[in-house]
Order: C-alpha cells, then structure tokens, then sequence
C-alpha cells in the first residue's frame, strides 16, 4: 500500500486522500468514491472481529469482498449498514460520514443491502414487498394516508407504477400478485434485490446471493449485476464464495482473513496471489529435496 497524507478528519477519526494504487474503472475516472472505508474495525469483548478495514469503491464499480468463512465478510456488511457501531474507523459516502446514523438513515443515505438467509415478508405477494422497500420516497403525508385524501392514492398509484415497472426490468412482472414465500428459491433472491434497489440506493450490498442457486442461476445472475449496475448506475458490492461469480463480475476485489484485509486486486491479481492461497488452502510445507 502507497503512503497516504492526513487531509481531514471525521469524527475526531482521520481520513486520507486515495491510495495511487486504487483500482478504478475507466468510466468513474475523475469522479470523487461513493464509499470510502478507513481504518474500520470492531471489538466484540477481547475478539478483534474486524480490523483497520479500508476500500474505496468507485460510483458505478463492482466489488468483490471474499475470505473463508468466519474471516469477518458479514460483518463489515453490519458495520456499513451501522447494524454494528464501529470501535474505530470511519465510513464516508457520498462525502458524508455515517457516524451516528440509524440503520434506517444509512439507509436513506444510499446503502441499501441484501442478505445471506432470504429476508422477504412471505405472506404479501411480490408487488408488496417491492412496495414496502419504497417507504423511503413515498410522498404522502400522515395526514392523507389517515384521512385518505387524493394525495394519498395518487402516492398508491405513483409506488404501484414504480414497483411493476422494478419487476418488469427482472421479468418478474408476472409475479407481481403472488405470495413471496410461493416463489422458486431463484427468484425469492431475485426479489430481495429488487426490494433493496427499490429504495434507490447509491451502492448496493449484495451478502452471498449465489448462495443455493445451480449454475444456471448463478450465470443468470451474474449479468443481472451487471445489468444494475448500467441500468441504475450504483456501485456493487458483493460477498460470495462462488469464485466463478466474482472472478467474472467483480472489477476489484478485497480478500479478508481473520478481520484484515490481506489483499486487494483484479481478479487475475487476486487469483494468482499466494497469501489468498493459503488462506484458503492453507501453508503447504515445502518438499525437502
């Protein structure tokens, strides 16, 4: 990593400028980061989970974030999303720290996120729950929803409209009046996608969401992130331990181990890099000859 110089200071937390070694698409060059990451870390008692975390994720770039399991993946993903307060570090997007927020005003923010075990409402149907992700930009006050004033339905019309159309982009339009829970189980993933890009987010984490799909589903979405990112022009970032899946999509990826980050790269860097081999793989002593 390239020397860096203090240039501000978040909550008593100091941030840098850029590293000259981060990898950034052509397309977002010249463009200030949507995420910067900085030194974040968190202690649960005596257990360092995770420590001096650092990325930054271009406006329209798609991530990777992968490490064997309990590396600490998931919850960088609840500190993001300030499910977890940070013990240190800060976490600026879009320019603005995140300190302090609820998980409901990151939200609001820009972060939205999906997650490992499927999170819908089972028992609405499928319209419904893209609907209860547009909570966030329904213009309609307490006093027309009480009084059921024409602002009201025409807030009803509005968020109806917008969740078809979210549907429509995934072919899931069809679906619309169907209960979550009858959905295939490709499809209840698709949906929880759907519902986080509902809250028009400016990065989206995805956490695992090949987990269970056959190869099939897993090509299909691959160029469903692909295709939100063109469509919606948001950053990505995405934890998965199909390497398939990430080594295709992801323009850089971070590899965590035991709450550090022990590289960062393209694909082909990060494959062919021996401290994620033996991370994965584990030392493999040498033959004496």
């Amino acid at each position: 990593m390239s020397d860096r110089k203090t240039v501000m200071s978040v909550n008593g937390t100091e941030m840098f400028s850029p590293p000259s070694n981060i990898l950034i698409p052509t397309r977002d060059e010249g463009k200030k980061p949507v995420l910067d990451v900085r030194g974040l870390g968190i202690d649960f008692g005596g257990l360092r989970a995770v420590d001096e975390f650092t990325i930054t994720v271009s406006p329209t770039e798609i991530s990777g974030l992968i490490g064997p399991n309990g590396a600490g993946k998931t919850t960088v993903f609840n500190l993001l999303t300030n499910v977890y307060k940070p013990t240190r570090g800060a976490i600026l997007l879009d320019g603005h720290p995140t300190a302090g927020k609820s998980v409901a005003q990151v939200n609001r923010m820009g972060i939205a996120r999906t997650f490992q075990n499927i999170r819908l409402f089972d028992q609405m149907t499928v319209l419904d729950n893209v609907r209860v992700g547009m909570s966030n930009n329904t213009r309609c006050n307490f006093a027309e929803s009480f009084l059921r004033l024409p602002g009201y339905f025409k807030a009803e019309k509005r968020s109806r409209e917008r969740a078809l159309e979210l549907l429509s982009i995934f072919n899931m339009e069809s679906e619309a009046y169907t209960l979550a829970g009858n959905l295939p189980y490709g499809a209840q993933r698709r949906l929880e996608i759907i519902r986080a890009l509902a809250t028009e987010p400016k990065v989206l984490l995805l956490d695992e969401p090949a987990a269970g799909m056959n190869p099939s589903e897993t090509h299909a979405l691959m160029e469903s992130i692909r295709q939100i990112r063109d469509q919606f022009g948001i950053a990505i970032v995405l934890i998965e331990h199909d390497m398939n899946l990430v080594m295709g999509v992801c323009e850089g990826i971070a590899v965590l181990n035991f709450g550090k980050v022990i590289a960062k790269g393209t694909p082909d860097q990060i494959k062919n890099n021996e401290a994620v081999i033996e991370a994965y793989l584990g030392r493999q002593e040498k033959k004496e000859a």
